[in-house]
């Protein structure tokens, strides 16, 4: 269980930055209030040279015997989303390496060890010998939200979950800017 969520049942914290998949629970009970801030989608990165890395969108079939760099821990949300879709085209995807370093994800990515699937908000500048594309299908993606004690009346976790809300929306709306002047929008 991660240490965030651990303290916040334990009631040693009062707020947290959270994040699940669709079908995740956060186990946290009626005396937490979940503020929505941002679905942060799941891309992947492929070598620039992989047969798929002139397409714009990439099915996961596609990719069934590529070798896969995945989280440290093998029970990641985003390696747990990443074999459920892989399930729906009837496979299982083989990680050859881990570590939760997203650069050292690209550098793998790079040095030709396999493919990756990172979370866009994690992806920084991509590498430039890399290809950063999107999946076919429903958009892969982790819910972030900020969770709050609801006995919590600290003015400050207000103005920190306000300030959250709006650095929130920037991102997504720079997101949509740089989306639709790649033509993916």
């Amino acid at each position: 269980m991660p240490t965030l969520l651990q303290g916040l049942r334990a009631r040693e914290l009062q707020a947290a930055l959270v994040f699940s998949q669709p079908g995740d629970r956060l186990d946290l009970d009626d005396d937490f209030e979940l503020y929505p801030l941002l679905h942060d989608p799941l891309q992947l990165v492929l070598p620039e040279d992989h047969p798929c890395a002139d397409q714009t969108h990439v099915s996961l079939e596609e990719l069934r015997h590529d070798d896969w760099i995945g989280a440290a821990d093998p029970r990641d949300p985003c390696d747990r989303l990443l074999s459920w879709a892989c399930a729906q085209h009837s496979f299982e995807p083989v990680h050859t390496l881990r570590t939760d370093d997203y650069a050292v994800v690209q550098g793998f990515v790079a040095a030709g060890a396999g493919v990756a699937l990172i979370p866009r908000l994690a992806l920084g500048p991509p590498r430039e010998d890399v290809a950063v594309r999107r999946l076919k299908g429903t958009p892969l993606a982790r819910k972030i939200s900020v969770a709050v004690l609801r006995t919590t009346a600290a003015r400050s976790i207000r103005e920190l979950v306000e300030a959250l809300t709006e650095r929130a929306r920037l991102i997504q709306r720079r997101w949509s800017d740089a989306d639709a002047d790649a033509g993916l929008a």
